[in-house]
């Protein structure tokens, strides 16, 4: 199922933040929760799914949005950018000691602020802590992925979605794109199959054939040749067959 990111927001001047909040809420995006101090941020991260954070530098707290993006680094793998009205070289070498996705200085426009989510998005790779560069592809519309915890992040128009690994039955190679089939869609993502491959966990997915990749807990039939996916046939090499067929015997 296809859920729109959730961003918790992080801004202690509250006419900036309920700006913030409805700028994003008209673009798409979902609002977890808009809080004014470091604590209450603790808190929303610990008890509720967040996506993305949107922090100030400058907090109504001893501890600063740079201790909040530290925190984040430590304890969670997600994407944040920093949001602030100090563009001076010291505010800014401060805050890239904790490797921010992104920084936007006050006052900015409804596309400003899309803009460094999109490039947040799209450039994080979990796992890693650091940003790592997508190619985009298409389906109806432009698209790329990137990878968080234990979905991948798809965009379809003008969003980024989640989608749970759970959901992917197979992706298939189609000349320069992918075609990622889950239960109830199809999306096209521009990527080589061997860098795909890398982005998803390595107990489920299994690269069965040249042209494809499967989830192990999608498969529904398999002979000498071939396995079955949702009605799909698709060819497999010998060694997928026999690690399949030892999977099933132990």
């Amino acid at each position: 199922m296809e859920q729109p990111i959730k961003i918790l927001i992080v801004e202690d001047n509250v006419i900036i933040a309920d700006d913030m909040q409805s700028m994003l809420e008209e673009i798409g995006y979902e609002i977890v929760d808009n809080v004014i101090v470091y604590e209450q941020a603790e808190e929303v991260l610990r008890t509720q799914q967040v996506d993305l954070v949107l922090i100030d530098i400058i907090l109504a707290s001893d501890k600063t949005g740079i201790d909040l993006g530290k925190h984040i680094r430590e304890n969670y793998d997600i994407p944040f950018i920093f949001v602030t009205s100090n563009s001076d070289r010291a505010t800014v070498e401060n805050a890239k000691t904790v490797k921010p996705n992104g920084y936007l200085v006050k006052p900015f426009e409804q596309q400003d602020l899309y803009t460094s989510i999109e490039i947040a998005l799209s450039n994080f790779t979990y796992g890693t802590g650091k940003t790592a560069s997508e190619e985009n592809g298409a389906v109806e519309a432009p698209m790329s992925n990137s990878v968080l915890k234990d979905s991948i992040f798809v965009k379809k128009q003008h969003l980024y979605y989640r989608i749970q690994f759970g959901d992917i039955q197979f992706i298939k190679a189609d000349n320069v794109y992918l075609e990622v089939n889950t239960v109830d869609k199809k999306f096209l993502v521009r990527s080589p199959l061997k860098d795909y491959l890398e982005k998803l966990p390595k107990n489920k997915f299994y690269r069965a054939h040249k042209s494809y990749i499967v989830n192990v807990d999608h498969i529904d039939a398999i002979n000498s040749k071939d396995i079955m996916i949702n009605n799909t046939l698709i060819p497999i090499s010998k060694d997928f067959k026999e690690f399949i067929i030892s999977a099933m015997n132990s």
